[in-house]
């Protein structure tokens, strides 16, 4: 079998992964069948453990299927389980109990405004269809969620509801129980996906390494971490990929996007990186928008990855507050844009000197928000406490006259519910009549961080994978981040569950 390094694979990309490039590959990127011995058999192996294979696992399981679920870390979930919770469910029962009107139209062209249009429309339509069904999932496994909708920035009206525990592990561990109560069932940890095995252009089984370290240090380098067993597994009715987008891979992102260095934070975990995606491309998976990187508007400076600043300011400072540049004192931007917008703004505002915006609401939120979105980021010391505006200004060194005068238009705009300045949406659904003028205020420092990889393999409204003709790759799936097309250059908050739990059912139901 020829052997292509890694770097060699990765550089096709750079062209897009052409079909020229992939029809050399394809005949010696895999394991061919005829060639190994298998050391075991199930009927459907799902490479990952997050929302997409949890959910692609329980569907398939339900349906008799024996599965095994293959996760490389030592825990389950992946980004899910340190995921905020946000699960955007369009017409979901919340709104008809808060009175929000929501229809899947008004859901799709908020996506599509927020894609810049280069979203695959048949995906987004279907995970607007699927939205209850895969709500309801959820539901059946033992998810809670909080009582109260939340508006994420790009959205129209309030749509987003929150698991109660306030993190998307709310989602995997009840999931994870259903899926292990069905009989025949298994998700292996530190067990590494290595390759696809082939029969003819069939995915008919997996090579794995069992007993693996992952060893971040290696990422970027040539040579591949060899910890672990090999071991040859077999899937008579196919393989699901669902291992999650590149966030930390850092030689794949720089390939795409050099402005990527190694001191751009990300939310992600550590093992969010491409190895999955790299060898679907390698047997002709045709690749969809890999460029495209999102960076998420409302994480802290002042802590590492995800954190806790992020449900401070996605859940209170963003929808009932405002965001202001400290050395004007003035806001720049709509605070419940979408991502894309919000954190172009920013970074004009931090500029080469670090001047971190400051985003800020006051007590108020606590009546309509889940209260450990201030809590949690006030333990921490992230999150600032004043009894005045005053103070807080000048604790942030913020022109204090022009600061003040900034809060006041901001409370005529709620008052009015007419933001004049940046168009952001203020109807009584929205903020609830929440202005900032009630003390105790909360402030905090904000950055976008690296978030989600829009691009991925191309798949169906059937989350079958296909090639660079546009025919499907028998016996192959995929679901989740590892996919690309359904969020076009940008994801709206929130639609990452709803898109990775839908098609992950959806492969499970029809492999």
């Amino acid at each position: 079998m020829a052997n292509i390094s890694r770097r060699d694979m990765l550089k096709m990309s750079i062209v897009g992964a052409s079909s020229l490039a992939l029809s050399s590959v394809n005949a010696n990127a895999s394991e061919n069948e005829k060639d190994i011995k298998f050391d075991e058999e199930w009927d459907v192996v799902i490479i990952g453990s997050g929302f997409a294979g949890l959910a692609a696992g329980v569907t398939a399981a339900k349906r008799g299927n024996k599965v095994l679920v293959l996760e490389k870390m030592g825990r389950v979930g992946g980004n899910s389980v340190i995921n905020g919770g946000g699960f955007a469910v369009p017409n979901n029962p919340l709104q008809k109990k808060e009175g929000v009107k929501d229809s899947d139209e008004l859901f799709i062209n908020d996506c599509l405004k927020a894609g810049l249009n280069i979203n695959h429309l048949e995906l987004l339509q279907t995970i607007a269809e699927r939205a209850k069904d895969t709500f309801n999932l959820t539901l059946e496994c033992g998810t809670e969620y909080y009582d109260k909708l939340s508006h994420l920035g790009g959205h129209s009206v309030p749509r987003t509801i929150n698991t109660k525990n306030g993190s998307g592990s709310g989602i995997v561990h009840p999931m994870v129980a259903a899926f292990e109560k069905i009989p025949n069932t298994e998700i292996r940890k530190r067990t590494k996906f290595d390759d696809f095995i082939l029969e003819t252009n069939k995915v008919v089984g997996v090579k794995v390494k069992e007993n693996y370290k992952f060893d971040q240090k290696l990422i970027d380098d040539d040579n591949e971490n060899t910890s672990g067993e090999i071991k040859f597994i077999k899937a008579k009715k196919g393989v699901i990929l669902a291992s999650g987008g590149f966030c930390n891979d850092l030689f794949f992102r720089q390939l795409q996007d050099p402005r990527l260095g190694v001191n751009t934070d990300t939310t992600n975990h550590p093992g969010a990186t491409a190895g999955g995606l790299i060898s679907a491309l390698k047997i002709g998976a045709a690749p969809v928008h890999l460029s495209w990187i999102q960076f998420g508007p409302w994480a802290c400076p002042d802590e590492p990855g995800f954190g806790v600043g992020t449900k401070f300011n996605s859940g209170a400072s963003f929808r009932f507050g405002i965001s202001v540049n400290p050395k004007t004192g003035k806001r720049y931007m709509n605070e419940l844009a979408d991502r894309k917008i919000r954190s172009d703004a920013m970074f004009k505002v931090i500029g080469d000197d670090k001047n971190y915006p400051i985003n800020l609401c006051d007590s108020q939120v606590l009546q309509h928000t889940d209260p450990e979105r201030i809590n949690k980021p006030l333990k921490t010391g992230i999150l600032k406490q004043f009894n005045t505006l005053e103070e807080l200004a000048e604790f942030y060194n913020i022109p204090k006259a022009d600061f003040l005068e900034t809060v006041k238009k901001y409370n005529e705009f709620v008052k009015n519910q007419k933001d004049l300045d940046f168009g952001k949406p203020l109807s009584l659904a929205t903020t609830k009549g929440v202005n900032i003028s009630k003390p105790p205020f909360y402030a905090m420092r904000g950055t976008p961080k690296l978030h989600h990889t829009m691009g991925g393999v191309k798949i169906n409204t059937k989350a079958q994978v296909l090639d660079i003709n546009d025919n499907p790759i028998p016996g192959f799936y995929a679901a989740g981040e590892v996919t690309g097309g359904t969020h076009g250059a940008s994801r709206l908050g929130s639609c990452a569950i709803l898109d990775c739990l839908t098609f992950g059912m959806i492969a499970g139901e029809n492999i």
